[in-house]
């Protein structure tokens, strides 16, 4: 009897302190779910440069990711590398020590340094033109499978050789114009060539591996070939000015990329919104913030295209644009924006 005795109360005692348990775990995970609806978030931004396409990337997300949480609810600490690689690997380093809930990297190298720093912090690209290319995954499935993700500035490459060829049919030798240290220039530059020579166009490269000989370089591009083409490119967006300083006296005119170069120095792109394309990021952070999304398989993301031109610079050469381009700096027309391009184009695609 006495022995059920000790047998019933050891069997109570623990009971009430599997309740206990029980209460207790209630409390922490109540207090755990306040935590997180009360949360601030820590967005670390590395920048590569100042140049208008990066900074209205940047703006962008901000703005978004601000409207999305509630501006009490994230801070952001943006840091610029100056356009140095190394500045981008010690501002991503900052950022893991510091456990930031995420980081947006603007530009390639910045991707390249943030996820280099971090496997478990998710990493968002802004501004990044092919990121199979950036991270170096061969088998690129159009996400990751990693803790990054983001958006593309990539435009359809066949359709600015397309538009290079519609302003300049006659033209017989093209010089490709880019910075060798940006993988992503690289890769837009293998990707258009066998377009522009399927239009029978003799391409050569011209390459700068900073900005200390980017003049040399295009003046050669430009004693030697009838129209230049610049991809999206961080070193040449950031010297516009000794670009167009050589290309304008000589008559060279300049199909972009990207619209922050074709104002610095081209005729002509195939535009997207950097402030658009920062949105989508900002979009997307919200997604991994606030409502847990698996960034591992978030695929990336792409902004519409619009045909854009200088109108100064068109005017000063002499080349005559089509009726559906727009003039850069003009206001938006519900015409104009009909006339753009309004699907996501598949990396897939553009890379055949």
């Amino acid at each position: 009897m006495a022995k059920t005795k000790r047998i019933f109360a050891g069997a109570l005692a623990a009971a009430v302190a599997a309740l206990a348990l029980v209460g207790c775990d209630s409390k922490d995970s109540a207090s755990s779910g306040e935590q997180i609806e009360n949360k601030t978030y820590t967005v670390g931004v590395c920048q590569l440069v100042q140049h208008d396409a990066l900074d209205a990337a940047t703006k962008g997300f901000q703005d978004k990711l601000t409207e999305l949480l509630g501006e009490d609810k994230v801070k952001f600490d943006v840091q610029n590398a100056q356009g140095d690689s190394a500045n981008c690997t010690t501002i991503c380093n900052q950022f893991v020590s510091s456990n930031v809930d995420l980081i947006m990297a603007n530009a390639t190298p910045a991707l390249q340094a943030a996820f280099t720093a971090t496997e478990t912090i998710p990493v968002l690209g802004t501004s990044v033109t092919h990121y199979g290319t950036a991270l170096d995954i061969a088998d690129w499935k159009g996400y990751s499978e990693k803790n990054v993700s983001g958006t593309s500035d990539l435009a359809p490459l066949d359709k600015q050789a397309e538009m290079l060829h519609e302003l300049f049919p006659d033209a017989k030798k093209v010089g490709l114009l880019y910075c060798s240290a940006e993988a992503n220039s690289k890769f837009q530059i293998d990707t258009i060539t066998p377009t522009l020579t399927g239009f029978g166009y003799e391409v050569k490269e011209y390459t700068f591996s900073d900005s200390n000989d980017i003049a040399a370089v295009v003046t050669s591009a430009c004693d030697e070939c009838e129209v230049l083409y610049i991809p999206t490119d961080n070193t040449a967006a950031s010297n516009t000015g000794i670009i167009d300083n050589i290309a304008a006296p000589k008559k060279i005119p300049v199909i972009c990329g990207e619209e922050g170069i074709c104002s610095g120095c081209g005729v002509a792109t195939l535009s997207i919104s950097y402030y658009d394309l920062g949105t989508a990021t900002g979009e997307m952070a919200y997604e991994i913030l606030a409502k847990g999304a698996d960034i591992s398989k978030m695929e990336i993301r792409y902004a519409p295209t619009t045909k854009k031109y200088d109108k100064a610079r068109a005017e000063a050469l002499g080349v005559k644009i089509p009726d559906d381009y727009k003039a850069i700096g003009e206001e938006d027309a519900p015409a104009q924006e009909a006339a753009a391009t309004d699907e996501n184009v598949a990396i897939d695609d553009i890379a055949g």
